[in-house]
């Protein structure tokens, strides 16, 4: 049973990564090679989609697909029955729709690097269009697709929410977990943690497998002459654009209809025929509680995040020997540790006096700032390595300490790149469901567990309510990422 359900999970979470490299490489080589309308929206919008809970999207799909579905019903009123959203299918589908950007994102960012002499060359000598692809650009950007298959692979193999809504008879290992620790609570004594180390032990491996593979086909590329958009001509320019705005259509279908049923009127579980705020008046009134605790428990730890990521990074950049280095893969640990793993762990070595925490905000807090705190590291370790020793050294002449000289000098150098990775952070730490479902108490429950719940309850219109006040904290975060980084592209 438990071997079948880690065997579950490996074939959810290659089958899409597959998908989501598929879907976004391709996407991401016309953003690059061609002129598209709308491009600047249409790049907002997949970040969006890529931000968003993961959740967010099977609930989405159970709307849209599910057996009372909007688009089964239409179909079904044809005479035509679709394959059911539940299951392996619906699990992988939903995955690679919500995971798909990830890969857009890494490989965009490389195929910038990538200079366009290259690409004439191979055109002077007869390699063009989709051959160039294949035996060009592909090979060129080889470690940039293992790197992104890992974090899409990591992301679906951590993922509870989605297999736990719509995966019905097909168990993954996630939902095992959460299975066995509330099996635990009521007297089945540490199989869960058992299962957990496994779970480290699987995702470790992987990303070791990843890193030797990717730096034995490392190579440095440097755009002298980047990439030049091209204008598609006739028949090309017809698939470009149509394949450009289907993807991006369908990858932010799920919040757009979410925002659109949270407007619907409700009789008691199911939607009828008109509008009304009812749903986030019941959203505002039962779970307000929920919205204060997702502002507040990742303020508190967004805090200390910032102030660990900027200490690592000096340790890092400025400090550099065996046991920094050891502290900056530490660090990077949480990428490869599913969200439940880390609940369970957390609650097994604070759950007796004197570290008495489980069941408290600190407990909620601490969870957050070791799953979140990597992105903000590895922004400030960016700025700071783009920041001279020298000026440093200029503050200590004037008399500064090493202390003063690299709060008050410093640090404020670095403060673009450490907000936006804290932003980042930010964003994650307000759709983190995997954890907190583990972890929460009713004084603590955050929206993503509210939402989580509503759904499981069938209160959908609430349940949508709440998802779209999290996507509005996510849109209003990704803008503020913008203006503080000019329009740069976000690096994950």
């Amino acid at each position: 049973y438990y071997f079948d359900t880690l065997l579950n999970s490996f074939k959810v979470s290659l089958t899409a990564t597959f998908l989501s490299i598929i879907i976004g490489t391709p996407l991401a080589y016309l953003f690059a090679a061609y002129k598209i309308r709308g491009k600047a929206l249409l790049n907002v919008l997949i970040v969006i989609s890529s931000m968003s809970a993961p959740f967010i999207g099977a609930y989405s799909w159970i709307l849209l697909l599910g057996r009372s579905g909007v688009i089964t019903v239409f179909f079904r009123n044809l005479g035509i029955n679709l394959p059911d959203i539940y299951g392996f299918g619906g699990i992988v589908l939903v995955m690679s729709l919500q995971l798909f950007p990830l890969a857009f994102l890494y490989v965009k960012g490389a195929l910038a690097n990538i200079d366009n002499s290259l690409l004439e060359a191979a055109n002077n000598l007869g390699c063009s269009g989709v051959k160039c692809f294949f035996k060009v650009v592909i090979p060129l950007i080889t470690p940039t697709l293992l790197a992104a298959g890992l974090l899409v692979f990591m992301r679906s193999f951590a993922d509870f929410g989605t297999p736990m809504l719509i995966g019905e008879g097909y168990r993954t290992f996630p939902v095992v977990l959460y299975s066995e620790f509330i099996n635990e609570v009521k007297g089945n004594d540490g199989f869960a943690a058992a299962i957990a180390i496994i779970a480290i032990i699987i995702t470790t491996i992987v990303f070791l497998v990843q890193k030797y593979i990717s730096n034995k086909h490392a190579f440095e590329l440097n755009a002298l002459h980047p990439m030049e958009e091209k204008e598609p001509k006739k028949v090309r320019k017809i698939f470009v654009h149509f394949y450009s705005y289907l993807v991006v259509a369908i990858g932010v279908l799920p919040q757009v209809y979410v925002t659109y049923t949270s407007f619907k009127k409700t009789s008691g579980k199911i939607f009828i025929p008109g509008y009304s705020l009812s749903s986030y008046e019941t959203a505002f009134s039962k779970l307000g509680k929920s919205i204060q605790n997702t502002l507040v428990i990742p303020m508190l730890a967004l805090v200390v995040i910032i102030i660990i990521a900027v200490l690592i990074a000096y340790l890092v950049v400025r400090r550099r020997n065996t046991l920094t280095n050891t502290v900056d893969i530490l660090s990077m640990i949480p990428y490869i540790v599913p969200g439940t793993v880390l609940g369970i762990a957390l609650l097994t070595a604070f759950n007796k006096k004197p570290l008495l925490l489980s069941g408290t905000m600190l407990i909620m807090v601490i969870a957050l700032v070791i799953r979140r705190l990597p992105y903000t590291i590895r922004s400030s370790v960016a700025i700071l390595q783009q920041i001279p020793m020298s000026i440093e050294e200029a503050a200590r002449s004037l008399g500064a300490s090493k202390f003063k000289a690299f709060t008050h000098v410093t640090v404020p150098m670095m403060a673009a790149g450490i907000i936006s990775g804290a932003i980042l952070s930010w964003i994650m730490m307000i759709s983190e469901l995997s954890t907190a479902v583990i972890l929460y108490t009713g004084r603590t429950k955050t929206l993503t567990v509210a939402i989580f719940t509503e759904v499981l309850r069938g209160n959908y219109g609430v349940a949508a309510a709440l998802s779209t006040i999290l996507t509005t904290l996510t849109v209003i975060s990704l803008l503020l990422f913008n203006k503080i980084n000019e329009g740069k592209e976000i690096s994950l």
